[in-house]
C-alpha cells in the first residue's frame, strides 16, 4: 500500500503541476534517450560476441567454425526466449504495428530488454538477420511502458511507442530524419503538429547519444562513389525496377517460407536442427551469409567486392593465382556474379532458417545486404555490357531500392542511406531507385512484409482515415443481442406470444443447437397473425426466410460494411465459426459507432 500511496502522489503532482502537453515532450526526450541506450547495448553485446567467437574460434581460417557457432547462437536465443522470457519475440514491427491497430498501444514489459538479449546472441553467433527490428520493438515497448507508468491515455501511448521507434531508428543508425520518417512510412502515423514535435525529439536526441558514444562518422562511410550524371538515369531506372522485383522475391519468399516451417515443423528442437543444420552450411558455402553483412555491405559500396570472397571454399576458383591477369576474363566475371546472386537468393533462406529455428533478429539489415549485391551485380553486368556505370553507386542505391520496396517505405529507403553513407550528392539516384522500387513492388504486392500478416486479418491501420475507424470497430462493439429468438417447430399461435412480448421486428430462428436456421420478419405475417384460425395451420419453419447474408463474427468491420453495401440489407445476423447465432448488426448501430470513433479518433 505505501508505493501506491506514493505512486498516486507523483501522478497526482503530475496533473496539478505538468500539463499533458509539456509532459509528452518531457517524455519524447527520455525515451528517445533510453532507446539509444538500448541500441547502444545491443550493439555492443553483439561486437563482444562477435570478437570472441570470430577472434578465437574462426581465426587463422578455419572456416568450419562456421558450421557450429550459428546453431549455438540459435539454441542459447530459442532457449533463453522458451524458459526466460516464456512469450513470442519475433516479427517486431509486425507486434508495434498489432499493438497500434487494434488501438491499445500496450506492449509487455519484458519486451524493453527479452528482444536486446534475443538478438545479441542470434546474430553475434552469426545469425543471418538484423538488429534493427529487435531495438525498434524495445524502444517501442520503452515508450508504451513510459506512458502507461504515467497514466497517459492510449492515443498518447500510440504516439510514444511512435518516440521509441523513431530513437531507435535514429539511435542505431545516427539517422534522425530516418527515425521519423520511419515511423511515419512504416508505423502509419498520421502527420500533424502534435505529433512530428516529439518525433523529432526523440529521433534527435538518439542520434545526439549515439554521437556521443561512437562518434559523428556515418555507419558506412563512403570513399569512392563517383557524382551523379544524368545520362545515368535511364540505368538507374531498371535498377529501380530490377530492385522492385527483387522486393517482391523477397516479400513472398520469406513469408512462404516462415508459413511452410511454421505448419510443417512444431517441435522445437526439430526446429532448432533442421534451421540450424541450414543456416551452418549456407554460411559454410557462403560466408557473406554471416551476421548481419555489414561488412560485405562496406566492401561493395567502397569498390573492393574481392574481400567479400574471402574464407569462402569457392574462393580458389572465382579468384584464381592469375586472376588479377585476366580480371575482364568473361568466365571469371560471369562465376563472381554467379556467386552473389546464389547469395541474393538464398539469404532469405538463411534469414527464414535463423528466425523459424529460434533466432531472434528482423530484416532490416537483410534488405540492406541484399539491396548492396543487387545493384552491384546489376552495375557488373552493365559493365560488362560496355555502359561504364559505377558499381558503389550502384551498390549504395541498391540498398535504398531494396529497403523501400520491401518496406514499402519510399522516403524511409531515401533518407536512411543518405545518412546511413553520408552520399547526400547522390540523393537523385536515392530517389529514382526507391520510388521506381517502390512502384514496381506495389504492382503484385499492396502490403510491406511487416504489415501483411496483419492486413490478411483486417488488422492494420493505414493512412485512410475511414478504413482506419472501420479498422478500431470490433463486432462485439455493434453487437445487438436482444432479438428472441423462436424455433422451426413454434406454431403461429405460440410466435405471436413472442411478438407481443417483442420490441423487434426480426427473430432469428434456431435449432436445439442453437445453429441460425433462418429469419423471421414481422411483416412477412403480419396479414395473418390475427387470424385464430390459422394459429396451428403454419409453423415458423414454414413462414421463416433466409437473410439477405450472414456475417461472421471475426470478419473485419470494413468487411462488414461491404456486405452491407452489396445485399442493401439493413440488419444483418452474426454467427460465429460453427454457425451458431450471436446477434444481429445493424448499419445504424455502426453508423452511430463509426462517429463516435472518428470524432475521438481525428482529436487533435
Amino acid at each position: 500500500m505505501l508505493n501506491t500511496t506514493w505512486y498516486d502522489k507523483i501522478i497526482d503532482w503530475r496533473v496539478r503541476h505538468i500539463s499533458e502537453k509539456h509532459l509528452v515532450l518531457l517524455l519524447s526526450f527520455f525515451v528517445g534517450a533510453f532507446s539509444a541506450a538500448a541500441a547502444a547495448v545491443l550493439k555492443t553485446f553483439i561486437h563482444f560476441i562477435q570478437q570472441l567467437v570470430e577472434g578465437h574460434l574462426i581465426a587463422d581460417d578455419r572456416t568450419w567454425w562456421y558450421l557450429i557457432t550459428p546453431v549455438i547462437g540459435i539454441t542459447l536465443a530459442a532457449l533463453f526466449v522458451k524458459y526466460v522470457v516464456r512469450d513470442d519475440i519475433s516479427h517486431g514491427i509486425t507486434k508495434i504495428l498489432y499493438a497500434i491497430s487494434q488501438r491499445k498501444s500496450i506492449i509487455k514489459a519484458h519486451n524493453m530488454w527479452s528482444s536486446v538479449v534475443g538478438s545479441g546472441l542470434t546474430i553475434g553467433f552469426g545469425g543471418s538477420v538484423g538488429a534493427e527490428a529487435p531495438i525498434v520493438l524495445t524502444g517501442a515497448a520503452i515508450g508504451s511502458n513510459l506512458a502507461k507508468a504515467f497514466r497517459l491515455d492510449q492515443k498518447t501511448m500510440m504516439l510514444m511507442i511512435g518516440c521509441g521507434a523513431a530513437g531507435a531508428v535514429g539511435g542505431i543508425f545516427k539517422a534522425p530524419i530516418a527515425g521519423l520518417v520511419f515511423t511515419l512510412e512504416v508505423l502509419m502515423m498520421d502527420l500533424t503538429m502534435t505529433s512530428v514535435a516529439p518525433l523529432l525529439i526523440s529521433s534527435v536526441t538518439a542520434t545526439a547519444i549515439s554521437y556521443i558514444l561512437t562518434g559523428t562518422e556515418p555507419m558506412f562511410p563512403l570513399d569512392t562513389a563517383e557524382p551523379f550524371l544524368v545520362q545515368r538515369i535511364p540505368w538507374y531506372l531498371i535498377l529501380g525496377a530490377i530492385c522492385g522485383l527483387v522486393s517482391l522475391y523477397f516479400t513472398r519468399g520469406m513469408n512462404k517460407l516462415e508459413q511452410w516451417m511454421k505448419h510443417h515443423i512444431s517441435n522445437m528442437w526439430l526446429k532448432l536442427l533442421i534451421g540450424g543444420a541450414t543456416l551452418s552450411v549456407l554460411i559454410f558455402l557462403f560466408p557473406p551469409l554471416y551476421g548481419e553483412g555489414y561488412d560485405v555491405i562496406r566492401q561493395l559500396i567502397n569498390g573492393d567486392s574481392l574481400s567479400a570472397l574471402d574464407n569462402s571454399p569457392f574462393a580458389k576458383y572465382l579468384v584464381p593465382t592469375e586472376f588479377y591477369a585476366n580480371l575482364a576474363t568473361t568466365p571469371t566475371q560471369l562465376l563472381i556474379l554467379t556467386y552473389f546472386i546464389a547469395i541474393i537468393l538464398l539469404k532469405i533462406v538463411a534469414s527464414v532458417a535463423t528466425n523459424g529455428a529460434g533466432g531472434v533478429g528482423g530484416i532490416f539489415a537483410p534488405s540492406l545486404f541484399m539491396g548492396a549485391i543487387v545493384g552491384f551485380v546489376t552495375a557488373r553486368i552493365m559493365n560488362m555490357a560496355g555502359l561504364m556505370v559505377p558499381e558503389a553507386n550502384f551498390a549504395l542505391v541498391g540498398m535504398a531500392g531494396l529497403m523501400s520496396g520491401v518496406m514499402h517505405a519510399p522516403l524511409t529507403g531515401i533518407f536512411l542511406i543518405a545518412e546511413l553513407t553520408g552520399g547526400y550528392h547522390l540523393f537523385m539516384p536515392l530517389m529514382i531507385v526507391s520510388v521506381i522500387s517502390y512502384l514496381t513492388i506495389m504492382l503484385f504486392e499492396p502490403h510491406s512484409l511487416y504489415a501483411m500478416r496483419l492486413a490478411q486479418k483486417g488488422e492494420l491501420l493505414t493512412h485512410n482515415k475511414d478504413r482506419n475507424v472501420l479498422t478500431l470497430l470490433k463486432m462485439d462493439n455493434v453487437l445487438e443481442t436482444d432479438f428472441i429468438t423462436v424455433f422451426p417447430e413454434m406454431t403461429l399461435g405460440q410466435l405471436v406470444k413472442v411478438i407481443s412480448a417483442s420490441k423487434r421486428n426480426i427473430f432469428p430462428v434456431i435449432d436445439n443447437d442453437g445453429h441460425l436456421k433462418g429469419i423471421l420478419l414481422l411483416d412477412e405475417v403480419r396479414n395473418i397473425m390475427f387470424q385464430p384460425r390459422l394459429y396451428n395451420r403454419f409453423t415458423v419453419g414454414q413462414l421463416m426466410t433466409s437473410p439477405a447474408a450472414i456475417l461472421r463474427f471475426d470478419q473485419p468491420m470494413d468487411k462488414v460494411m461491404e456486405t452491407f453495401e452489396d445485399t442493401g440489407a439493413w440488419n444483418l445476423p452474426v454467427v460465429d465459426a460453427e454457425r451458431r447465432y450471436l446477434g444481429f448488426v445493424s448499419k445504424s448501430k455502426i453508423f452511430n459507432s463509426y462517429r463516435h470513433v472518428l470524432v475521438h479518433f481525428s482529436e487533435e
